[in-house]
């Protein structure tokens, strides 16, 4: 068998064994043994594709990874704007149905819905803001807790 088929296996190895750890460490070393791999299959000789495989590692793990590992732990985006009002609490002001009502939301009047179109909402009953549609806050009930 030759030198850069091995080289491809061990890629293959290094993949599956990176998907399982998700280290990013396994997978660039994959990286660097395809690259191997494929300058043995082109004819270059062994202590090329060792120097290929050193070479390409090297990089990847001092320089890909940490650039890698920074943007995976990166804060959430702040919610803004209508996004951030999903999940707040508001107050009814005016009754609430399936299709109209008033909500106040962080200070604001808002004009709001019930979500469940069956349901009202009688004024001063504490809801949760389900989605923003325009201009209406999409309302639910808060169930009562034991």
């Amino acid at each position: 068998m030759p030198i850069w088929a091995l080289w491809l296996i061990a890629a293959a190895a290094l993949g599956v064994a990176e998907v399982f750890t998700l280290t990013l460490a396994l997978g660039l070393l994959a990286a660097a043994a395809l690259i191997a791999g494929v300058a043995g299959a082109v004819g270059m000789g062994f202590v090329a594709q060792v120097l290929i495989f050193t070479v390409a590692s090297l990089a990847g793990l001092v320089v890909v990874r940490p650039i890698a590992k920074r943007h995976l732990r990166q804060p959430p985006p702040l919610r803004s704007g209508t996004d951030g009002l999903v999940g707040q609490s508001a107050v009814v002001v005016d009754e609430v149905t399936g299709e109209q009502g008033r909500v106040k939301l962080h200070g604001e009047e808002w004009s709001a819905r019930c979500i469940d179109e069956d349901t009202v909402i009688p004024p001063g009953t504490r809801v949760d803001v389900m989605e923003i549609d325009g201009a209406t806050a999409v309302v639910y009930p808060r169930e009562a807790l034991p």
